[in-house]
């Protein structure tokens, strides 16, 4: 098991922390920061790792994630687009680094706020700049106001990781997801982290169980979606991690498990997280 989790975590610094990204820096040569008008003041801009929300306005600029490195320049010439500036305000749904590794540059002029963990975990990494610390951090609710939008972050515990937020622009209904939503795609659940599957799962519930119908909402990963587009997902990780988990009783092989899921559900497995990924992740939360 602690072989499992050293494995995972691994993956994790190695694709997702900014510091130990090992790719070359042209990998991201030709990545374009696109924005997409969503609702009111609110944008998704989506360029390479986490999708981003922005809201342009009086008050500024604030925005939720802010993908990796190499793309900070070019998120702020995004920004500047809109009729922005350098984010006043950053909100980090979660401690990865496809989602905080422009925080080191964004910091430097603006206000970097999350969970708590998010900090803990940030402080954890070897040679962290400081200014990609958040500076404003909160344990359960917390609500701002800014470009006349009231703007609700909500703590999800023990889901993607034990850090992970959600932001809900009430004013025009908008709600960024952070990792609970990869649209239509197996999810990765950093149990090294403090994520559970099972936790995973109740989280996305809770926050079906509240927002409006007709709310849009910002995925992690993948377009833009509706409430539809939620519940499908989070059934369908359900129904197969609860399958995953009897299959594994009653004795399948990994790889018959795998060839199941390729099977039935073979776009699911098409990102991040593969059929395989999503196997380990179930065996892996398991065990813990």
């Amino acid at each position: 098991m602690q072989t499992f989790r050293f494995y995972m975590l691994t993956c994790a610094l190695a694709m997702l922390n900014p510091l130990a990204y090992a790719g070359p820096a042209d990998r991201f040569a030709d990545v374009e920061i696109s924005a997409q008008h969503v609702a009111g003041s609110i944008h998704m801009l989506v360029g390479a790792g986490g999708n981003i929300a922005a809201t342009v306005g009086p008050d500024g600029t604030l925005i939720v994630d802010d993908q990796f490195p190499e793309l900070g320049g070019r998120i702020q010439d995004a920004l500047v687009k809109l009729g922005g500036d350098k984010p006043k305000l950053i909100l980090n749904t979660h401690w990865h680094g496809d989602h905080t590794g422009s925080n080191p540059l964004m910091g430097e002029t603006g206000t970097i706020i999350s969970h708590h963990n998010v900090r803990v975990r940030l402080l954890g990494l070897e040679d962290y700049p400081r200014s990609g610390l958040p500076l404003v951090t909160y344990s359960d609710r917390l609500q701002l106001h800014f470009n006349d939008e009231e703007i609700e972050v909500i703590h999800l515990p023990t889901g993607h990781t034990d850090g992970d937020s959600v932001v809900w622009f009430k004013t025009a209904n908008v709600i960024h997801m952070g990792d609970h939503f990869f649209n239509q795609r197996f999810p990765f659940v950093d149990v090294a982290s403090g994520g559970s599957v099972d936790g995973f799962i109740a989280n996305v519930r809770q926050v079906l169980a509240i927002i409006p119908e007709d709310i849009s909402i910002i995925p992690g990963h993948g377009p833009l979606a509706n409430k539809d587009d939620l519940t499908f997902t989070i059934d369908t990780v359900a129904k197969t991690a609860e399958e995953i988990r009897k299959r594994l009783q009653a004795g399948d092989s990994d790889d018959d498990i795998v060839a199941w899921l390729d099977k039935n559900y073979q776009t699911w497995g098409s990102g991040f997280i593969n059929a395989a990924r999503w196997v380990l992740i179930i065996k892996g939360d398991a065990n813990r």
